[in-house]
């Protein structure tokens, strides 16, 4: 069993050295060689077209983000500043309110300032209105910009 087994063992080893011999003097067609480094030029061009593209939307993204969070923070402030408004108002009401002498006079001054609130939150809420209607129209505008240079990069790179 052991003749047997060292006669596959040597059957082997010959035959790998006739394949690594034949092996040895094989050479690589040059048309093969050729598609080969062609296929590896254009995939690393192609990778670096892409990634530069996905480099660009990335800043695209941090626009889109920073103009919509500037707007945030403008509505944000527009709305913490009519709340003060409106809460100094209501202090100012109050304090005249009891300072009033009679209750027709209470009921004038209360009237007065809900005439005034009523008007004030009319304009208040148009500029609101108005502010977040800017803010959309730039957000959409820095988005439609981004996509139509995000669109043209990809298909000149492609």
């Amino acid at each position: 069993m052991n003749d047997v087994f060292t006669r596959q063992v040597q059957d082997f080893t010959r035959q790998a050295q006739e394949m690594f011999t034949a092996g040895k003097d094989a050479k690589v067609p040059e048309n093969i060689s050729a598609f080969a480094e062609d296929a590896i030029a254009k995939s690393r061009d192609a990778y670096h077209k892409f990634a530069s593209l996905a480099k660009d939307n990335a800043k695209v993204a941090e626009e889109v983000l920073l103009t919509t969070q500037a707007g945030a923070k403008s509505i944000s402030e527009k709305i913490v500043a009519n709340t003060f408004a409106n809460t100094e108002a209501a202090f100012e009401a109050a304090q005249a309110i009891a300072r009033a002498r009679t209750f027709p006079e209470i009921a004038r001054l209360q009237a007065n300032y809900w005439q005034q609130q009523f008007a004030v939150a009319g304009s208040q809420s148009k500029e609101l209105f108005e502010l977040s209607s800017k803010v959309t129209k730039q957000a959409l505008e820095t988005v439609g910009a981004a996509t139509t240079k995000s669109f043209d990069q990809f298909k000149n790179a492609g």
